[in-house]
């Protein structure tokens, strides 16, 4: 009774998975493979080996208990209510888009930076040392429930001296990141570049979150976890996940891989955002 018990729940697991392949399969049509990097690209100065979905199997990967299941974002600056207004939105594509309870912590003045991990670049420009963040403040601040913790600044980031700047900077060990929004919003937000902005913030916040949970750069297809220099070229890719990204995700969370889709959608819907959307179509077709 016992093996034909035991032989049952096999079955049913491999029933499961092989139902997961399929819609990775099924998916995978959509995926756009990347063009040789130009001059400029990340590709073309960062010699990546990339990671395939057996080293991320292989690797050490954080996953949720029921200790520590939560996402925070933890403002840090003076924001205007437009701004506001895009971490909200941010929290609620965060949880749509890891399956898994946000929260926006309790924002913080920048005050908190000492002079020493801080450059006046300008009279008007002043830059924040991101590790310091890290270190300093995001590293005391982690909740005990909390499974990753993103830092969100309104000034503009820098990892060390001889950077000009930085989108975001994360600890994958400590499962802590930090990214600023001053180079998303094309100096100034309103509402005529809301959408390409809230876009950007969702990518980069998304792609460093996504590697606190293991995953590494993408260098196979068009995928929001491609590696950037430039704002242009975070433009040029995609907010989807790839379908190997996807199965890398989906290994480690282990959510409803089309209740996310479904939910995805909605989203870009709701906010007008029409190229994300039709990325999600395309996948709602492939798997019907």
């Amino acid at each position: 009774m016992k093996k034909l018990s035991l032989f049952i729940l096999v079955l049913l697991c491999a029933c499961k998975t092989d139902k997961k392949n399929e819609y990775f399969d099924a998916i995978k049509a959509n995926d756009v493979a990347l063009f040789a990097p130009a001059s400029g690209e990340w590709l073309y100065s960062h010699k990546e080996k990339g990671q395939t979905f057996e080293q991320f199997e292989n690797s050490k990967h954080i996953t949720p208990t029921k200790e520590a299941n939560i996402i925070y974002i933890k403002p840090i600056g003076n924001f205007t209510a437009i701004q506001n207004k895009q971490i909200e939105l941010l929290r609620e594509y965060l949880e749509i888009y890891f399956q898994l309870e946000t929260k926006i912590g309790e924002q913080a003045s920048d005050d908190i930076i000492p002079a020493h991990a801080r450059r006046e670049l300008t009279k008007d420009y002043e830059q924040l040392l991101a590790g310091y963040i890290l270190d300093s403040v995001l590293k005391k601040e982690k909740p005990l429930n909390g499974i990753a913790l993103m830092g969100l600044t309104e000034k503009d980031l820098y990892p060390k001296p001889e950077w000009n700047f930085v989108f975001g900077l994360a600890s994958y060990s400590q499962k802590i990141g930090v990214s600023s929004i001053y180079r998303l919003q094309d100096e100034k937000l309103t509402d005529s570049n809301f959408n390409l902005c809230l876009s950007r913030l969702l990518k980069i916040c998304s792609h460093e979150i996504g590697h606190m949970f293991g995953l590494h750069h993408c260098i196979d297809a068009n995928c929001v976890m491609n590696g950037t220099n430039s704002l242009p070229e975070t433009d040029e890719h995609s907010i989807r996940l790839c379908s190997v990204c996807q199965k890398k995700l989906n290994t480690g969370i282990n959510y409803d891989n089309k209740k996310r889709l479904n939910e995805l959608a909605d989203f870009f819907q709701r906010n007008k955002l029409i190229e994300e959307l039709q990325l999600m179509k395309k996948d709602m077709v492939s798997t019907r």
